[in-house]
Formats: structure tokens, C-alpha cells, sequence
């Protein structure tokens, strides 16, 4: 089974994966795009790598029995997708709380309020394969307990259930 874990930066993929009691193996994809070189350039505006998505897709094919999480990993093959959610306000702290720059955490807040990587995953995926889940206000455990519930199956798929419009 291949589960993605993804969201927008700050909403909890990495603190959450890295508590999951699970059989899977956990893989981080930034780190591996780091360490494997799987870049196509450097975005000088963020300041950050672009992936070479290609490139990612071929590291993940044949490798089953793993949960990946990244704010990319909707964009692959998976069996179910975890949609981590947070408001836009909380994202805002947690991103300025690791020194992002003020354009960075702006993006990102305002491309949870208008569910951007939701509509990715569920037009990539289909809604019956998305598990949203709002991470607001629980803390790393209780997420990674909600997302341990959908890899063992006893969580029905759920998107389109969390809205921060108001945050607009």
C-alpha cells in the first residue's frame, strides 16, 4: 500500500509522520529530493528547489508498504492520500516561527484558504481516495493517530469538509 501524506507547509506532514506507529516505512520526499539530487533548478523568488517531479515519480515506482509525505506528494501514485489541513492564521505563525520570508508565508496562507493542494489531490486522486483531515488545534500525536486510522482502513475518505474561506 502507498500512502501520500501532503499539505500546505506548516500544517503538520513531518512532525506527524514522524510519531506514525505503522508497519509502512516512512519516507520524507524533500529529504530524498535533496539527497538524491532530484532537482530540475532553483526558484531564486522562494528560494527553494524545484523538483523534478518526473524524476520523484521514477524514485517511488515499485517501492510499496510506505507512507511519503511532502507538499508534493499528492502529485504521485498512491492508494490513499492524506490531506492535512491547518487555518490559514496557524500556518502564518508557523512559518514566521521558522524565519520564512514574509512572501512565503503570505503564499502559503492564502493557498490554504482557498484549498489549493485539496483540489490537486482530488482532481488527480478522486474524492474517494482523500482523507482530510484539520490538524488545527491537535497536536502531533493526534494527527498521526488520525492518519494511522486511514492506513488501517477505518477511516472513510472525507474531502471538501474543512473550509477556511474565512480567513479571505
Amino acid at each position: 500500500m502507498k500512502v501520500a501524506v501532503t499539505g500546505t507547509p506548516g500544517t503538520g506532514k513531518t512532525t506527524a509522520t514522524d510519531q506514525l506507529d505503522t508497519e509502512l516505512s516512512v519516507v520524507h520526499l524533500n529529504d530524498v529530493i535533496r539527497s538524491e539530487g532530484l532537482t530540475v533548478g532553483h526558484d531564486d523568488e522562494r528560494d527553494s528547489a524545484i523538483a523534478d517531479v518526473d524524476a520523484v515519480a521514477e524514485w517511488l515506482d515499485g517501492r510499496d508498504d510506505v507512507v511519503f509525505e511532502s507538499h508534493l506528494a499528492h502529485q504521485f501514485d498512491a492508494d490513499r492520500v492524506v490531506v492535512l489541513r491547518c487555518h490559514p492564521e496557524e500556518i502564518e505563525r508557523r512559518l514566521r516561527s521558522r524565519e520564512k520570508s514574509p512572501a512565503s508565508v503570505a503564499e502559503n496562507a492564502e493557498s490554504e484558504a482557498l484549498d489549493i493542494v485539496l483540489g490537486e489531490a482530488v482532481e488527480r486522486h478522486g474524492a474517494d481516495r482523500i482523507y482530510e483531515i484539520d490538524t488545527t488545534g491537535l497536536t502531533p500525536a493526534e494527527v498521526a493517530s488520525a492518519i494511522e486510522a486511514v492506513i488501517e482502513g477505518s477511516r472513510d475518505p472525507q474531502a471538501g469538509t474543512v473550509s477556511f474561506i474565512d480567513y479571505l
